[in-house]
């Protein structure tokens, strides 16, 4: 038989071209070969999974998607984009509100509303996807009775989950729906700046401005959704009720039949889970993203990050696209020489001066961390000893790492430092 017509199965699925592709996952086209229908079958690289620590994330992914039965959640055909027309932008975003009802409903929050995670089925309605960053009420909901985790895109995130006091998922998921209204109607962006700090300023004032081709109704009707005020923003018992919403509105009808089961989800894992993470566990650079860089700054300037006070400056930065370890042996071999000890764990070094100084022996302490892939931040900063020392070793030690360096901390100081991922 020829290898065109071979046909790959997975149970009672017939795989067929591949429709998507991530660091963890393929998305490939199949079809039931009982029925006929068509679906979207997601292949995750188990392997990379395990490696990685993302099997929780995956099982909670799968947990909600049980949780979840909805005519407006989940099968894929394509992603929206460019700029709609107020009725066919209505009739996706009755169908949003629908979806996200019935997830609030059920405890689930997703925390990542966005137009790629918005995606249409053969007959046109719409389907939301993409829980990875969700959270189950019962589960991750502390004391106060709020969530905590600074997660999501940052021009779709709510300015309470910025602030990092904990924020309501319902809230900040119907904050994220008006920004998606914005993009369907005007085709761009309510929120967007290069630098991440104005961006960040933006969202906390809600600062944005609606094209002249909108209607006045959905201009207030954005206004109302996108308010930088948690407990006065637009509820969805007030949106179901507006003027503008209710146009042409078919309510949701489906089977909410529960026969939750989470057997099988911890059976896919569980045969080879602890002997990959203990036996091949390759530990990786800390992931950094936007938010990681506004909780290392100070207040709304990111230009905090690098203050070039050299008097009292007691750890500095560079950028480097070397690989890490190759990163690492690059700052040991130059520490050495110069007279320190050097203890590594993965990515982290302790430096240690065998002479005493002024203060004793100065300790300087260096992580390598992962803006992008292909794109490392190190910081080197004084753990203990006197200050001028840490200056002059840095001094020292960078000019030992010139092939490695490629921004030092004057260079990232006259340029903004940006960053375009968020994680979870």
């Amino acid at each position: 038989m020829s290898a065109a017509k071979v046909k790959r199965v997975v149970g009672k699925y017939e795989l067929g071209r591949t429709i998507g592709e991530g660091t963890f996952a393929k998305v490939k086209f199949a079809r039931s070969s009982q029925t006929g229908d068509p679906v979207a079958i997601k292949i995750l690289d188990k392997e990379k999974v395990l490696k990685n620590k993302m099997a929780e994330q995956i099982r909670r992914e799968i947990a909600t998607m049980k949780r979840i039965k909805h005519p407006n959640v989940i099968r894929l055909y394509e992603v929206h984009h460019g700029r709609m027309k107020e009725d066919e932008a209505r009739k996706y975003f009755q169908q949003l509100i629908n979806a996200v009802d019935y997830c609030h409903s059920r405890g689930v929050y997703h925390r990542d509303l966005k137009p790629e995670n918005l995606l249409l089925d053969k007959t046109g309605d719409l389907k939301v996807s993409d829980f990875g960053l969700s959270a189950i009420s019962q589960q991750q909901i502390q004391g106060d009775g709020l969530l905590h985790t600074t997660c999501g895109t940052p021009n779709y995130v709510a300015p309470e989950v910025l602030d990092d006091r904990g924020y309501d998922g319902a809230t900040a998921d119907l904050w994220s729906c008006g920004v998606i209204l914005f993009v369907l109607l005007a085709g761009y962006l309510p929120f967007d700046d290069s630098n991440l700090m104005n961006l960040y300023r933006k969202i906390s004032v809600a600062e944005f401005t609606c094209p002249p081709w909108m209607s006045f109704s959905v201009k207030k009707f954005i206004t109302r959704i996108l308010d930088p005020n948690p407990g006065t923003r637009m509820t969805i018992p007030e949106i179901l009720d507006d003027e503008w919403f209710k146009v042409d509105y078919k309510p949701p009808v489906f089977d909410d039949e529960d026969d939750t089961s989470l057997d099988d989800v911890y059976a896919v894992f569980q045969d080879s889970e602890e002997h990959h993470v203990t036996e091949k566990r390759e530990e990786q650079p800390t992931a950094m993203n936007a938010f990681d860089l506004i909780n290392m700054s100070k207040g709304l300037n990111l230009g905090n990050l690098f203050d070039a006070d050299e008097v009292s400056k007691r750890e500095t930065r560079f950028t480097s696209k070397c690989p890490p370890s190759e990163i690492i042996k690059k700052i040991e071999e130059a520490a050495k020489p110069l007279g320190y000890d050097v203890h590594k764990k993965n990515y982290k070094m302790r430096l240690e001066n065998v002479k005493a100084g002024r203060k004793g022996n100065l300790n300087v302490a260096t992580e390598v961390l992962q803006v992008a892939p292909s794109l490392h931040l190190v910081e080197v900063r004084k753990a203990k000893g006197d200050t001028l020392e840490f200056h002059k070793f840095y001094k020292k030690l960078s000019s030992s790492l010139k092939d490695v360096v490629w921004k030092t901390e004057e260079e990232m100081q006259t340029s903004n430092v940006e960053s375009k991922q968020f994680c979870a």
